[in-house]
């Protein structure tokens, strides 16, 4: 009797343990959306950008921002430096997310249009996932990678036939920007399970200051400035919305539901960048566009549903 009652009392704890689980697992899905729908706005933004600054200016401008403001949380709250074994990984998303990305898609966005760039940036989550197998050792299932197999093959098909059969410098930028930003965000995924997620694109922000500082006053000296609305308002996004507060919530999500799952929650980022690139810049899609965004959207039911 009493191995059966206790047992029985165990039972509430176990419930209880499974609800806070469930819980945190939601909380997490929720703030890696909300990441997605800030980085969703990152492409409009920056063509917003360019109409008032180079695309160098507008990089480096827009990471020292970004800097500036991560850098006074982290001096209000005097959180100390992270230990020397975290530096490493740090670096790799500071050249991954801070650096390599913002870029690249900068560059290639100068001639390829917001929603061209955005669908074939749909192939982050495959490489996101390709690049968590490799580094953390996690092992999704045979569902969750032929999903994100006939997401990638959607996009790829897209950018060819876009292309006329053959890609451009432009897709050459964004592919170079898929592998950059995929290393990135694996390294602060795994990060953000050992400090909080803003404390990790914080510490990345402020680690580039000695080239972006120097790079965005040389960029700005050579590049001409014309400052408008759009352009104000566009860097003032991909700094403070895309570059830190979306990251933030991105990497405190991706800590709670795992860097694969998260990853395939991107696959609703090209649908949303298509909207917002018809809302704000009056872009004209082709059909192929939400087509291909609305299939590399299907997938994520299915890997959303798949067990890791």
């Amino acid at each position: 009797m009493r191995a059966q009652d206790s047992a029985t009392a165990d039972l509430p704890i176990a419930a209880s343990t499974g609800h806070r689980a469930g819980g945190v697992r939601r909380a997490g899905t929720v703030q890696a959306a909300l990441g997605v729908v800030a980085f969703s706005l990152t492409f409009p933004a920056t063509a917003w950008g360019l109409e008032g600054f180079g695309p160098w200016s507008l990089v480096g401008v827009r990471s020292v921002l970004a800097a500036v403001i991560a850098g006074g949380c982290l001096l209000a709250l005097r959180v100390p430096l992270p230990a020397r074994t975290h530096w490493a990984g740090l670096a790799v998303v500071a050249a991954g997310v801070v650096l390599g990305f913002p870029l690249l898609t900068t560059l290639a966005l100068q001639t390829s249009t917001t929603a061209h760039a955005a669908v074939v940036v749909g192939l982050l989550p495959l490489t996101t996932a390709v690049f968590s197998a490799l580094r953390v050792g996690a092992r999704p299932s045979r569902t969750f990678w032929v999903a994100a197999l006939a997401g990638a093959a959607a996009v790829i098909a897209f950018t060819v036939q876009q292309s006329g059969g053959a890609l451009t410098v432009a897709d050459a930028y964004l592919f170079g920007a898929l592998l950059v930003c995929a290393a990135g965000y694996t390294e602060g995924g795994r990060l953000a399970r050992i400090m909080p997620g803003w404390q990790v694109i914080g510490w990345a922000l402020v680690l580039c200051l000695p080239l972006t500082v120097p790079g965005a006053l040389v960029a700005l000296s050579h590049e001409p400035i014309r400052l408008t609305v759009h352009g104000v308002a566009g860097l003032l996004w991909v700094a403070a919305g895309s570059q830190f507060l979306g990251l933030v919530v991105w990497y405190r999500g991706m800590a709670a539901i795992g860097i694969p799952k998260a990853s395939q929650l991107q696959l609703a980022q090209p649908l949303l960048t298509l909207v917002s690139s018809v809302l704000l810049l009056g872009e004209h899609l082709t059909p192929a566009a939400p087509l291909t965004a609305a299939a590399v959207l299907i997938c994520i039911a299915v890997t959303q549903r798949a067990r890791g």
